[in-house]
């Protein structure tokens, strides 16, 4: 069993063939699938490795597909593909267990971190309160506006909404939003609303 296999899952034939080259090139082992379905179905027996996943997809969609390997209790890692303005989706992803986004046109350096963290994460959840701890001091470090901001971004709002909301100009967010980057040590969004997630700022919604 191959714990550095990625299994890759989009609806678009060059993304795949584009992300097979990508990794292959990195020496880490693919196997690709036009359709969640198609994933669902080559599933025999144990699974390893981490899900890349294009977050709209037709039949069954990123986070259908993210809720059914939560149902059945897989220990795969998911890391979402959203298209621009696609980040209420990627946050609802992570939410429900992703462990990553990324946006496209994304960054090949920044795909391979993410998959590399993805894979060292199975099995490594010991440290977990740890990191948890870490989070939410600085969470508490933050100032009252701050955090309202923090808050509004994970909940997927544009800078814009966030103003409206807050009764302040989009330039004062976008200022709020640097602070929050450079106070919680994040290097992207996806970084910002994971953390924000881990120290238990916000609960995936419960089931109906």
């Amino acid at each position: 069993m191959n714990d550095d296999l990625v299994h890759v899952i989009d609806d678009d034939d060059a993304v795949r063939e584009s992300l097979e080259f990508l990794l292959t090139a990195a020496d880490i082992e693919v196997r690709t699938y036009e359709s969640a379905k198609n994933f669902l179905d080559a599933l025999k027996g144990t699974v390893s490795g981490c899900v890349i996943t294009d977050v709209r997809m037709p039949e069954m969609s990123g986070i259908e597909l993210l809720q059914r390997i939560q149902e059945m209790r897989l220990a795969l890692p998911v890391i979402v593909i959203t298209g621009h303005g696609d980040v209420p989706l990627a946050v609802e992803a992570m939410k429900i267990g992703a462990v990553d986004f990324l946006e496209k046109p994304f960054d090949d350096k920044a795909l391979l971190a993410a998959v590399r963290a993805a894979l060292r994460r199975k099995g490594a959840e010991d440290g977990r309160e740890a990191e948890r701890r870490q989070f939410a001091q600085r969470i508490s470090a933050l100032s009252g506006r701050e955090r309202q901001v923090l808050e509004g971004l994970v909940a997927g709002h544009p800078n814009k909404i966030i103003a409206f909301d807050l009764g302040i100009s989009p330039r004062t967010v976008e200022i709020y939003r640097a602070n929050l980057m450079t106070k919680m040590q994040a290097g992207s969004l996806s970084d910002l609303v994971r953390m924000a997630l881990i120290a238990g700022l916000f609960s995936a919604p419960r089931p109906d």
